[in-house]
């Protein structure tokens, strides 16, 4: 049903505002920017998630992720912006130009980690070594890993985020067999039933004068008003290539940019392995998964080339709304990347949905991402959980996954810099933006632990057998039905 599609694709469309807007609301200011600035790179961040979720359904893994923005790159582009000889210019809008063209020149630069690694297949031998022990803690922290976008900020506005929980809740779980015309319509569209509901709840509490005199976080997470970014948003403007000016480049900067595209990869790499699982397809094949990364060093590319502020990586939340509505198409989720480039460019209708408030967002974050961390947990179904040497692993990897990178906040919350902290800047970026990242820190422990310990004799245990005939194209007859590439493209690039 194209109606059904198009509605759909609406709702991933809504769900990928949040990150595409929350990332630019925090690094512009930073940067000494107005709020034209932050509204023209909401505009272009979405434009470019656009180009690139296409880019990836069509050619890359083929399966229904979103790319969106990731948060991998926050720390290198905080220190680039931090960086001396930015902060002596005076200029407020200079100082935000110079700024965005050095994150641009870094992210040029460190998109080549992932093209290489992509498109030589070096990731898909890599990949050989993930086990479904080793990869269930990945993919559960890609989704646990993210539990401070969830209730702690959705207790920035508890009347709005707790209302909001509640309600997606009944609509997606308790009232899913409601159907209209023989559609789950609720199970289908709680996501768009649900804000559309609390958006209008929050802007008659916002009208009502509710939020007057009350203190200035409040506002901001509570109001529907507070964004600027109706005002700010132009009618029309189409992002394009180097519309903020000539990159710069400095190899100290390209560097710790560098350690948030391997995250980035990680990241990716276990939730593409989650999308495939809630859109009922089988685990990609390791030339899929590489090819796939491949195309996102490329989206890394463009990121750098329009000014974005951000690289992309696959959009988590998205992946866990394949599993809320069941419909893991990925027609629906090239609609939404449509509807991303289209109202990207129409910047009064874009800046209206994304002036949804965040506390909205992050109440669906705390059912979503929690959804593609059981993705995760459901691997060890795969492996032998009598095992003493499983048990170890999966706890170690889990346990260190989520408590190295709380170190690391919580360090830099106090010292104002982060454990590494040497003369080398770069080197400071790489150390903490690696260690910053849960599924990074797991990947890490899990797989040296799986590949070290016992190795030889304990295959089956690990999950290999069932594993192993998905690795390859031809290991199972449905792999080409996931993952042909379209346009008979497969007789330039046979699949291994």
């Amino acid at each position: 049903m194209r109606g059904e599609a198009i509605a759909l694709g609406f709702q991933h469309y809504i769900l990928a505002l949040g990150t595409a807007v929350m990332i630019p609301s925090f690094l512009v200011p930073l940067m000494e920017g107005s709020d034209g600035d932050k509204v023209r790179v909401v505009q272009t961040l979405l434009f470019v998630q656009g180009i690139n979720t296409l880019l990836q359904t069509l050619f890359g893994t083929r399966l229904p992720a979103v790319i969106g923005g990731s948060y991998a790159f926050m720390v290198p582009v905080i220190s680039i912006i931090h960086d001396s000889s930015l902060r002596r210019i005076e200029d407020p809008h200079l100082r935000f130009l110079s700024t965005m063209r050095a994150v641009q020149g870094a992210l040029i630069v460190a998109s080549s980690i992932q093209i290489i690694l992509g498109y030589s297949q070096m990731w898909a031998i890599c990949s050989r070594f993930f086990s479904p022990l080793g990869m269930a803690p990945v993919i559960a922290l890609v989704g646990f890993g993210l539990f401070d976008r969830g209730f702690p900020v959705v207790g920035r506005c508890v009347e709005i985020g707790l209302p909001m929980f509640i309600l997606f809740i009944i609509f997606s779980q308790y009232l899913k067999n409601f159907q209209t015309k023989g559609l789950p319509i609720l199970e289908r569209f709680a996501l768009l039933i649900s804000v559309t509901v609390i958006w209008a709840y929050a802007h008659l509490l916002t009208a009502s004068g509710a939020y007057k005199h009350r203190p200035v976080l409040t506002e901001v997470n509570c109001r529907t008003d507070r964004a600027n970014l109706i005002s700010s948003a132009p009618w029309i403007k189409i992002p394009y290539p180097l519309q903020w000016g000539a990159p710069t480049f400095n190899a100290g900067h390209a560097f710790g940019m560098m350690a948030a595209v391997l995250v980035s990869l990680v990241e990716s790499t276990g939730a593409y392995k989650a999308a495939s699982r809630l859109a009922s397809a089988t685990p990609p094949p390791a030339h899929v998964l590489s090819r796939g990364i491949g195309w996102q060093g490329i989206g890394i590319l463009l990121s750098g080339m329009f000014g974005t502020l951000t690289g992309s990586t696959v959009s988590v939340e998205n992946i866990g709304l394949l599993g809320s509505t069941r419909v893991g198409s990925r027609r629906v989720v090239q609609i939404s990347a449509g509807f991303m480039i289209f109202f990207s460019m129409l910047g009064k209708f874009g800046a209206l949905f994304a002036s949804i408030p965040f506390t909205i967002f992050a109440a669906v974050y705390c059912v979503l991402f929690g959804l593609v961390a059981s993705v995760g947990l459901s691997f060890l179904q795969f492996t032998n959980m009598n095992s003493m040497r499983n048990l170890f692993i999966t706890g170690v990897s889990l346990f260190m996954g989520l408590s190295v990178p709380e170190y690391f906040r919580e360090y830099t919350a106090k010292a104002l810099h982060g454990p590494a902290h040497t003369s080398a800047g770069w080197f400071n970026d790489f150390l903490n933006t690696i260690f910053f990242s849960s599924p990074t820190v797991a990947l890490i422990v899990a797989v040296f632990l799986d590949n070290t310990l016992d190795y030889k004799d304990s295959a089956r245990d690990r999950g290999m057998p069932w594993w192993a005939k998905f690795q390859t194209f031809k290991g199972d007859s449905r792999n080409e039905e996931f993952y042909t590439l379209p346009f008979n493209l497969n007789r330039f690039f046979p699949p291994s």
